[in-house]
């Protein structure tokens, strides 16, 4: 296990996760939302699927000025070496989705890290660069899956408005459920797929009606806190006082 990772050259110190150090036994989480004065959220994709509506996407993000997060299993990455290109030269975050979308919270640690890196690996080696954003497939963790991403240098990190786009429930469906969702405020993390029926439809008319609500686009890895930081127990990262 050590040795996979040191041949990544990404050994790092496991980050604290906890909901809290009072708490021992508490859960471990990912990273949910991010509490900021700011109104800005982060808009992020999973890619498993497809790529047919891939350029489209880029297209109206780029229209938006908005900077996203991919988060790519390694099954994607090597079905579609190209698409790392594209998101590399628009300034998209590249995520970690896992090397083959497995529920990851019925392996084990050395599994875990497997996954990770193997996703991870695929990536440096076309890319060059090291992922830090790591989104288990299916939203589906425990603290040995948080525990594995930690030492692999990663943040484990979900969403806390879903557009549940997969569904295929319509565009229009898409939009009202993200911009009237309870839980849109500053800080975040808005979850969509790639590959889907109606996604491309309702991106423009969604990112359009975030705006008007007042909200700023930025990328995940600004919007996270890097340090000094807790997580409550709804998954929101808060800076120490």
């Amino acid at each position: 296990m050590m040795a996979l990772l040191a041949a990544a050259g990404i050994w790092r110190y496991p980050q604290v996760l906890s909901v809290s150090s009072r708490v021992r036994e508490a859960r471990k989480l990912p990273v949910y939302s991010v509490q900021t004065d700011q109104a800005a959220v982060a808009v992020t994709f999973d890619c498993a699927w497809g790529t047919e509506d891939f350029d489209e996407i880029l297209r109206i993000l780029g229209e938006h000025q908005v900077k996203a997060a991919f988060f790519m299993t390694g099954g994607f990455v090597e079905a579609h070496p190209e698409v790392l290109g594209k998101l590399t030269k628009a300034g998209h975050d590249l995520g970690n989705h896992g090397d083959h979308h497995k529920q990851m919270s019925q392996l084990s640690k050395e599994d875990c890290i497997e996954e990770i890196m193997g996703a991870h690996q695929k990536v440096k080696n076309l890319t060059g660069l090291d992922m830090t954003l790591f989104r288990p497939p299916y939203g589906d963790y425990n603290d040995t899956v948080i525990e594995a991403a930690a030492e692999c240098g990663y943040t484990a990190v979900q969403w806390n408005v879903d557009s549940l786009d997969w569904k295929d429930y319509g565009a229009a469906d898409i939009v009202k459920r993200v911009c009237t969702h309870k839980d849109l405020g500053n800080g975040s993390i808005l979850l969509l797929h790639t590959g889907t029926r109606y996604t491309v439809l309702a991106l423009d008319d969604l990112l359009t009606g975030l705006e008007e609500k007042g909200f700023r686009f930025v990328p995940l890895s600004e919007l996270l806190l890097k340090e000094a930081y807790t997580i409550d127990h709804e998954g929101r990262q808060i800076p120490n006082a």
